[in-house]
């Protein structure tokens, strides 16, 4: 199976990986949410080649998660990427992969502590029940069909 065929997957983890499972898209949305906005700004942080960048960014603004918005510098229209709803809407797997990471990948502890500019605290990643608030871990969740399974193939 190909890596484009998990996009027809009947599997929202798939069908995302698909779109997004590529690391330079991953680095470029890490970045995005950062506050880079701009192409240089992208590249100069990334070290990734124009080419490469200029195509994640591509697929990132058919895919509705960033915006290609237009503004004139001194001498000519630009163009910077803003994050859409759809795309900020992809900060907990972000920040689910950083705990991940933190976790198992840093052994001297975290490089970045993530802090709530409110109040100080440590932002956390939590699976909880819509309903009883419990925290849940991967055996305590059963699978039924959804709603997009019967309209699938």
């Amino acid at each position: 199976m190909s890596h484009n065929d998990l996009e027809h997957e009947e599997c929202s983890i798939a069908r995302s990986v698909s779109l997004l499972g590529d690391r330079w898209t991953l680095i470029l949305l890490r970045q995005a949410f950062q506050g880079l906005r701009r192409f240089e700004e992208f590249q100069a942080s990334m070290k990734v080649s124009r080419a490469l960048l200029a195509e994640r960014l591509r697929v990132l603004v058919e895919a509705g998660i960033l915006d290609r918005v237009a503004y004139k510098d001194a001498r000519r229209t630009r163009h910077e990427y803003q994050l859409t709803d759809k795309g900020a809407d992809l900060y907990p797997v972000l920040m689910a992969l950083r705990t991940w990471g933190d976790k198992y990948l840093a052994p001297q502890g975290p490089f970045v502590i993530y802090r709530h500019r409110g109040c100080g605290g440590e932002l956390t990643v939590r699976q909880v029940c819509d309903t009883c608030g419990a925290e849940l871990t991967a055996s305590q969740v059963d699978r039924e069909p959804g709603a997009g399974l019967a309209h699938a193939g």
